[in-house]
């Protein structure tokens, strides 16, 4: 059995353990005021990392987990090589200007205590707000810099990704949920991982500790207690239920068996064989629950087609979890810790503001900005009683930049986000929209652009247009307008 854990190098440098230590559990361990003593924490942490798993993963909001990690680092001041830190800056959405997109930075660097970020990843609430671009942007500039080795997402689907990629900043992971239930990763984000070379960070491999031989055979929880295993019930829930998942945890229990290993160590090779993950992050409980020895195993041995196809079978009666990668954060069911954030999304501020049209009563109009509509005097959007028009849009961020040039797909997912602003503004939905029309420079593009028409209607199957119209004023590959009835 290999004594350390595989290692593998990713953008900016890094060699990083392919069994990541996650430290999400330090904020369920603290959530009741208890504070761990960071001197303590970071003995733990020295114990994990002197044995190979070196590389440890946390965030602005996981309690004292950067404090605890700074201090652990500084014992390696000195030394060649120092373990590695991921850590996550996770704003609310609002004007990323300079100032604050630096000081959130700044503020990770301090609590770390280093002077250069390993890997810094960014997760968004909503890309209704486009200020996300603005923040990878800076940080783009700050990684020139110095002040970060190399740039990470977390919860970006395929097409949010692929919008950074085509807008020019340098991604080096995303981090999403992928495991025996959640197989979400495995298909287009994956796909778009491979053309680019971005890897993934697999998180929730292990369901918060459901995916292991304590849960063969037994019935289903009725009291969960900690936050990591509610998070997980409600993805096993929308997977098809505890009897389902119980398919899958036999066949996973009967590869164990055949390769002398454990059902956790199953659930992580599974993940770790596929094509453009670099590494899966296990949660550690600082002095609790360590499965070090356990968790080597995962090196031992390889998964053969047989083991797969059993796999295959247990997944066929199971219901795939809606979406892609992230929309549990932004969109019903929402699958996190907490459960129903719709009350968080509903406070996000609007990027537009909505006013009444001088002289025309019950009439409201939105402006994004674009100095295309002060020239050219039009709104972005106007609403009159139950009806919302909205004018042809194109991928222009802030005044008159041309987002993702030449990448039609790319231009349209912005495109769309921006008329889904544009329509929430003046208070209906995109579930309210009756009619489209997408105007193409390219016919010949219409595949991208009609694949981002589709993951925003799917569900909603408006009326649409789609026609070349020719050379598009400006660098924009594609226009889309709307038009919705609020109910």
């Amino acid at each position: 059995m290999s004594q350390s854990p595989e290692r593998i190098s990713i953008a900016g440098g890094l060699s990083i353990s392919r069994l990541v230590c996650g430290l999400w559990q330090v904020a369920d361990i603290e959530k009741n005021g208890t504070v761990i003593d960071p001197e303590t924490g970071a003995d733990a942490l020295q114990a994990y990392a002197e044995a190979g798993f070196d590389t440890f993963d946390m965030a602005d909001h996981y309690g004292s987990a950067e404090l605890i990690t700074g201090r652990l680092l500084s014992r390696y001041s000195d030394a060649p090589k120092r373990p590695v830190a991921f850590t996550k800056w996770c704003p609310e959405p609002g004007p990323m200007t300079r100032e604050v997109v630096r000081r959130g930075v700044e503020e990770r660097l301090r609590r770390l205590d280093v002077d250069r970020i390993d890997l810094l990843q960014f997760h968004w609430w909503s890309f209704e707000h486009p200020a996300w671009l603005d923040a990878l942007h800076e940080m783009q500039r700050m990684k020139e810099e110095g002040l970060i080795s190399a740039l990470g997402l977390t919860n970006f689907d395929a097409a949010h990704l692929a919008v950074a990629l085509s807008d020019g900043i340098e991604i080096a992971t995303n981090q999403v949920s992928f495991s025996l239930v959640d197989r979400r990763a495995s298909g287009q984000l994956s796909d778009l991982c491979d053309r680019s070379g971005v890897k993934l960070l697999a998180y929730g491999t292990l369901c918060g500790g459901f995916l292991s031989e304590r849960w063969v055979g037994k019935p289903e929880p009725t009291e969960i207690t900690d936050w990591s295993r509610s998070k997980y019930k409600r993805f096993i829930d929308t997977a098809g239920g505890w009897d389902a998942f119980q398919g899958i945890l036999l066949a996973a229990s009967a590869i164990a068996r055949k390769h002398g290993v454990s059902v956790s160590n199953v659930a992580s090779r599974w993940i770790l064989e596929h094509r453009s993950v670099a590494a899966t992050i296990i949660g550690a409980r600082l002095g609790e629950n360590e499965h070090r020895n356990d968790n080597l195993k995962v090196f031992s041995f390889r998964l053969d087609d047989e083991d797969r196809r059993a796999l295959a079978t247990a997944f066929a009666d199971t219901t795939p979890i809606p979406g892609d990668c992230g929309d549990e954060y932004r969109k019903p069911p929402f699958l996190t810790a907490s459960g129903d954030l719709s009350h968080h999304l509903d406070a996000i501020p609007s990027i537009y503001t909505p006013e009444a049209v001088p002289g025309r009563p019950g009439r409201l109009r939105v402006s994004s900005g674009s100095i295309w509509e002060s020239i050219a005097g039009y709104s972005r959007a106007v609403r009159i009683g139950d009806r919302i028009l909205v004018s042809g849009t194109t991928a222009t961020h802030s005044s008159d930049r041309c987002v993702a040039p030449g990448d039609p797909g790319a231009q349209a997912t912005y495109i769309l986000d921006k008329i889904a602003a544009s329509i929430s503004a003046l208070g209906g939905s995109m579930e309210d929209v009756v009619r489209t029309r997408v105007y193409l420079r390219d016919a010949d593009q219409w595949e991208p652009v009609s694949r981002a028409h589709g993951r925003a209607f799917s569900a909603v199957l408006p009326a649409n247009t789609l026609i070349e119209a020719g050379n598009l004023v400006g660098n924009y590959e594609v226009e889309i307008e709307a038009e919705a009835i609020c109910s």
